[in-house]
């Protein structure tokens, strides 16, 4: 069925093109070496984690090193800190920064990618929760946790040989062996958590370049987070736990309230422990997705958590887990600023399915990959929640505009449905927007074809790469791969959201260039619904000074101005540390650790890194808004004085009656399937091509069955990705 209905389309005439051969052959060069030294840095990070526990570490390497960077500007311990935890990954996102600026300029064949396939493949984890993991991911997770493994057990085993029943009676009066090895266990626990909690913030980095350049993105990175979150929750919790048995069974839980002007603070690591707690109850999918709004106003203790681990362990530590933390921080701001201005709302979209399109102007500047997201802010609805949606336009054939397409499954969607279907429709709507963010590429080509699976609105991110694949064809004259499109609804009135496929705006024509079969499925309905046409109502909303079309947040050298903050801020915050250090704190402590209050010096340090932060990232910000301002200004001036709509009306209903060539052929390459579900095991196991690139997007039963096809190993042509939902 498919074969014939592809060939007797007439988009099948398109002559087979050659792809045009690699360019930017300097650019790949500098690329290359770039990666091997980040390869080579990344190494020597990770292998550091494997030799801390051990005693040559502690005993021979810390203390030399440590006496070689003691100044009166940094302390005793501080500077070795810096040396070999913060420094290797500050200097990785540097070099992040460089390559992704580079590539962004250099089109080259990935043979990394190709070679990476079976290990890209996918694995079912049910028993853990881990869900569907490449082979890659899942070899990765087992090496991290024989890392939390290997550094408790080599913690243990190194002090358990130091205590005696003697040594144990000595260290407090009255300790037994078995208490002493409690206190012990207490303490390593917190130690191996902090291991998590280092790269606990590294995958939420929305504008991380250190996520990029591994070939990851947000996204798609959340389970690590989450992961990570559960270890380090989970060991944090057993750390405090196991203090609190020994304090009670050595008779000392005065130890509870006890805050020390030096040194460890018990209360500081009680608030933390407990804010990391309850944030931590409400992460649990049931909860998560029956009271999302909980999960999310709960997720900001994470400030709390932090700032009292600080004050709990002291700055020296907590160092160990800033890079990852700084990063966020950074990107956090940035988010911030760019929050702060509404976005020009173009148009909406509105279909009889609860769902609606939302297309922004932008400028030309903003350029974007298939699969990205936007999150979105709607003032009337929630000042605080934002909500993340795929991306459905393409920034290569709609160059003015970006779209979401959102359906109505929620308490926020469905109160915005409803503003927007109003008989009486609004002519304004305040909406804010962070990102785009997205893969730093794609690489759709290298697929003979392309089977899209979908549930519901999870035909979004798909529409997207259609869209950027038609422009593809056309303008750089290459062969795109033919598309089937295996699509499910639950009702007949959800067809309407296929017509979404052809943009709002811009010259459709792009769109005839594809090699298009939709395999659409009604699982709610036995046969078609004698319902009066379902119609696409369209509604143009006044232009507002105040709004702006969405820009780059950094401008055009983006990347290269993230490493302009990540250093500049960075550098900031050693300067005004060695300052203080050498003409404040030294004066007093003379570099013992033991006069000048720990919680001071935290505080001291976590205001100083706020404020590099924040000077760098504003400056730049408002250079690059400047920059932006000329283009913004006349996007303005266009749409003031070109009228989208009738004078008399800012809604119309957009009758979409099928009269265009690309709307007819979309039309004639659709198959639909009443009262069924489809079989994705004969469509998946039936394709022959040499190269078949399988995605899915849906409820998580479909990826699964999708995942599981793939990784049978029935078919070894059958190349899986899921695109999941899961912030």
């Amino acid at each position: 069925m498919r074969e014939s209905n592809l060939e007797s389309s007439t988009s099948m005439d398109i002559p087979r093109r050659s792809p045009p051969p690699p360019s930017g052959g300097g650019n790949n060069a500098i690329r290359a070496a770039i990666m091997v030294i980040v390869v080579a840095v990344l190494a020597g990070y990770l292998f550091l984690w494997v030799v801390v526990p051990t005693n040559p570490y502690k005993q021979l390497w810390l203390p030399e090193l440590r006496a070689k960077t003691a100044s009166t500007f940094f302390g005793t311990h501080q500077g070795a800190t810096y040396l070999i935890f913060t420094l290797p990954v500050l200097f990785i996102a540097l070099l992040g920064c460089v390559y992704l600026h580079l590539g962004k300029r250099t089109r080259t064949n990935n043979h990394f990618e190709s070679g990476m396939v079976r290990w890209k493949r996918p694995v079912m984890i049910k028993g853990l929760g881990l869900g569907i993991v490449s082979r890659i991911e899942l070899a990765f997770f087992l090496m991290f946790i024989a890392l939390l493994v290997w550094s408790f057990a080599t913690y243990l085993r190194n002090t358990f040989d130091k205590i005696s029943k003697k040594s144990a009676a000595t260290s407090s009066g009255h300790e037994k062996l078995w208490e002493a090895k409690l206190e012990t266990v207490a303490l390593r626990l917190g130690i191996v958590g902090n291991i998590a909690l280092t790269f606990l913030f590294f995958p939420v980095t929305r504008s991380s370049s250190v996520l990029p350049l591994l070939g990851l993105t947000s996204e798609a990175s959340i389970k690590y987070h989450i992961w990570l979150g559960h270890i380090a929750m989970t060991l944090f919790t057993a750390h405090g736990f196991c203090y609190f048995l020994f304090w009670a069974f050595t008779h000392e839980l005065s130890q509870i309230v006890k805050w020390e002007k030096t040194g460890v603070s018990n209360v500081a690591g009680e608030l933390s422990l407990l804010a990391g707690l309850v944030l931590w109850a409400t992460t649990f999918p049931k909860i998560r997705r029956k009271m999302f709004e909980l999960f999310f106003y709960t997720h900001h203790l994470y400030i709390l958590f932090v700032l009292f681990f600080a004050l709990h362990v002291g700055i020296s530590y907590t160092s160990i887990m800033l890079p990852g933390f700084f990063l966020f921080m950074i990107d956090r701001f940035l988010r911030f600023l760019q929050s702060r201005r509404h976005v020009r709302l173009v148009s909406a979209r509105v279909l009889p399915c609860a769902t609606i399109e939302l297309n922004f102007s932008k400028t030309k500047g903003l350029c974007y990959t298939p699969t990205s997201i936007i999150f979105l802010n709607v003032p009337s609805i929630s000042k605080m929640q934002w909500h993340p949606f795929t991306i459905s336009s393409s920034s290569s054939l709609e160059n003015d505009k970006v779209s979401v397409i959102i359906k109505g499954e929620g308490e926020w969607s469905n109160k915005l449905y409803e503003t927007l279907a109003s008989p009486s429709p609004i002519d304004r709507l305040d909406v804010s927007i962070e990102g785009p963010y997205g893969p730093a590429s794609t690489n759709f080509l290298r697929h003979n074809l392309l089977v899209m699976v979908s549930g519901g609105s999870g035909i979004t991110p798909f529409i997207s790469i259609m869209r950027d694949l038609a422009h593809t064809s056309e303008t750089q004259k290459r062969q795109i791969p033919e598309i089937l499109l295996i699509t499910a609804f639950k009702n007949s009135a959800d067809l309407t959201m296929l017509d979404l496929i052809l943009p709002s705006s811009s010259s459709p024509s792009h769109l005839s260039n594809l090699r298009l079969q939709i395999e659409a499925y009604i699982t709610q309905e036995k046969q078609p619904t004698m319902q009066e046409k379902n119609t696409i109502r369209t509604i143009w909303f006044k232009p507002i000074t105040s709004d702006a079309p969405l820009t780059p947040i950094l401008g055009q050298n983006s990347w290269l101005w993230l490493a302009a903050i990540i250093s500049s801020s960075f550098i900031i915050y050693l300067v005004f540390i060695a300052i203080l250090t050498r003409y404040y704190i030294y004066p007093i402590d003379h570099n013992t650790n033991k006069i000048y209050p720990s919680p001071s010096r935290t505080l001291l340090h976590i205001l100083f890194i706020c404020i590099g932060i924040v000077v760098t990232s504003s400056t730049v910000f408002l250079w690059t808004k400047t920059e932006n301002t000329k283009e913004t200004t006349q996007i303005q001036n266009m749409e003031g004085a070109t009228p989208v709509v009738s004078p008399n009306s800012l809604c119309y209903n957009a009758d979409r009656e099928l009269e265009s060539l690309p709307q007819q052929l979309i039309t004639q390459s659709i198959n639909v399937h009443y009262g069924e579900r489809p079989d994705l095991k004969r469509f998946l196991f039936e394709v022959k091509e040499a190269s078949v690139g399988v995605m899915v997007c849906g409820p998580k039963e479909m990826r699964h069955e999708v995942a599981n096809i793939c990784s049978s190993g029935l078919a070894d042509n059958l190349h899986f990705e899921s695109i999941s939902f899961s912030w």
